[in-house]
């Protein structure tokens, strides 16, 4: 007779088993003391065109033409760190939640075919486990994240969110059009499944913000210039009463859920969940860069 693996338990389902807050001797597989606690660093927020366009991105840069028509204003932040803390926050609550002790059966993360193949079934049986209501789950991207020189796409140190309502919508148009029409009148969600792929993170963690303290006018919609279409993603305005996060040391195993809209109006303000890169200005030097997956999905139910 086999046993079933264990699930995964989501981290504020393990208040009573979670260790207190790891000590600042913890180190990475490299002997390297592992950045723990609050810390105050600088992010990237948004600056409007200074001729008053509307703002846009390519997604793919044109020779010649700037890839973004907006700037950036950094702004110190002091980011609280999750870790020891985990089950304080939730998807509904606050548009971002933690799961731990996740295993894997991708281990190399090169091939985009195999990923889908092995990697996307774990991540739609996640999230079908652990976010509330959840009855259907449609995994329509993701991307690979690497700090060393010619990768493909680095990570990102400005603050944004993926969707906004207008792209959410949208995308379901996009990835399900002969059921578009029925969905719509039916929750649905946009959450990304982010987890490292060379943990524990020492260098560019990743920050979110407590969407519960993001007001609706902090969020500034950015038409997503694809060469075939227009999407739309959401900059963001600093506002001193956010309140931002990061998970210190994230390991292989740990996964964040970061929602990025939310049609339930019930939770309307907890709905998106601003996000982005960070310099941890304790990372020590020579630690290895980060890399990572970010796995996007439709969530109904």
């Amino acid at each position: 007779m086999t046993t079933a693996a264990p699930r995964p338990t989501p981290a504020h389902k393990l208040s009573g088993t979670i260790s207190s807050t790891p000590t600042s001797t913890d180190v990475n597989f490299q002997g390297l003391p592992i950045p723990r606690g609050p810390v105050k660093a600088s992010l990237s927020f948004y600056k409007p065109p200074e001729d008053g366009a509307k703002p846009h991105n390519y997604v793919e840069p044109l020779p010649g033409v700037p890839q973004r028509n907006f700037g950036e204003s950094l702004h110190e932040v002091t980011l609280d760190d999750l870790r020891g803390q985990e089950q304080k926050f939730s998807l509904n609550n606050n548009a971002f939640d933690t799961i731990q002790s996740v295993s894997s059966q991708e281990h190399e993360f090169q091939d985009d075919e195999q990923i889908k193949r092995v990697y996307y079934p774990e991540v739609e049986k996640l999230l079908l486990e652990n976010v509330p209501g959840a009855n259907r789950v449609l995994l329509f991207d993701h991307t690979i994240r690497r700090s060393h020189p010619g990768a493909n796409r680095a990570p990102v140190t400005r603050v944004h969110v993926d969707q906004t309502p207008f792209s959410a919508a949208q995308r379901i148009k996009l990835h399900l059009p002969n059921e578009a029409d029925k969905l719509l009148q039916g929750r649905y969600r946009i959450i990304n499944v982010w987890r490292p792929l060379n943990g524990p993170v020492m260098a560019h963690p990743l920050a979110v913000a407590d969407s519960s303290t993001v007001r609706d006018e902090d969020l500034i919609p950015v038409e997503h210039r694809y060469p075939d279409r227009t999407g739309e993603t959401a900059q963001v305005l600093f506002n001193p009463s956010q309140k931002w996060y990061y998970w210190s040391g994230m390991k292989n195993e740990d996964r964040l859920l970061l929602k990025c809209f939310d049609s339930d109006e019930t939770v309307g303000l907890w709905g998106r969940a601003p996000h982005t890169a960070f310099v941890d200005p304790r990372t020590p030097e020579g630690a290895v860069g980060r890399e990572s997956i970010e796995v996007r999905a439709l969530v109904f139910g």
